[in-house]
């Protein structure tokens, strides 16, 4: 397992601490400032990068920015060996979740600056870091794959965690299987297995019911929020798919 030179733990254990009591903190100003501090202790502190990015950025290339450095902190705390030896256990080794938090951020960044290709680049690099996804980086790229329509790999995705029981998975199989074959049994199973599973997705789709201003904190499985975290990621691929909206209402 990989382990941290000792030139570089000791000061970046010590910067980890300092953003612990930052996340901790109330008031902005506060985490901004701890932040700050734990950069001079040491400027491989990928979880301070995180903070300013999400606290002080004034626009998105500014976000992209921050993230881009913590990204680069990241990779030189953890030292190419561990790209090298501890490929498939990422975040299943606590050093290494500072440089893949700022990851995921830098790619939903990236993201929603459009440039896809990119974004996409990282939400595979990161599964095949850590194939356990305790990010859920998988449903990031679901909701991107399909978005951008590429169906195959959309669908091997949907098969490589096949046993993802969640609404993101229901719901995308019904929508890929809609591209795929149209309105036949097939699909219409699918998206009544969908809806069995969760049936809040629908009416917040259709905007029959309203989305909140704010994602839920907790998601519980058929619960309202967990349709509206599934929604607010993958809206737009449901809007992109000609006809889908429509099919669903169809099927009520």
């Amino acid at each position: 397992m990989h382990q941290l030179g000792a030139a570089q733990a000791d000061p970046l254990s010590a910067a980890q601490e300092i953003i612990y009591d930052a996340w901790g903190a109330a008031h902005s100003r506060k985490r901004i400032a701890l932040a700050k501090r734990a950069l001079k202790i040491s400027p491989l502190c990928a979880d301070a990068y995180l903070l300013l990015a999400q606290e002080t950025a004034r626009n998105l290339n500014e976000t992209i920015d921050y993230y881009r450095q913590g990204v680069a902190a990241g990779e030189k705390a953890l030292g190419k060996s561990c790209f090298r030896d501890d490929v498939g256990h990422f975040w299943g080794i606590l050093e290494t979740r500072p440089y893949m938090r700022v990851r995921q951020g830098l790619a939903q960044a990236l993201w929603e600056k459009g440039l896809h290709e990119d974004a996409v680049a990282h939400y595979r690099d990161m599964l095949r870091l850590n194939p356990d996804d305790n990010q859920g980086i998988r449903y990031l790229l679901l909701d991107g794959l399909l978005f951008l329509g590429r169906d195959d790999e959309a669908a091997d995705l949907i098969k490589t965690y096949q046993q993802d029981g969640s609404a993101a998975w229901s719901w995308s199989r019904a929508l890929l299987a809609f591209r795929r074959i149209g309105d036949c049994a097939e699909s219409r199973n699918a998206l009544a297995r969908a809806r069995t599973g969760n049936r809040h997705v629908a009416p917040l789709l259709l905007g029959d019911s309203k989305m909140p201003r704010r994602l839920p904190d907790y998601i519980s499985w058929g619960g309202k929020d967990e349709a509206v975290a599934y929604v607010q990621g993958a809206a737009p691929a449901w809007v992109a798919a000609t006809g889908a909206l429509n099919w669903i209402r169809a099927q009520q």
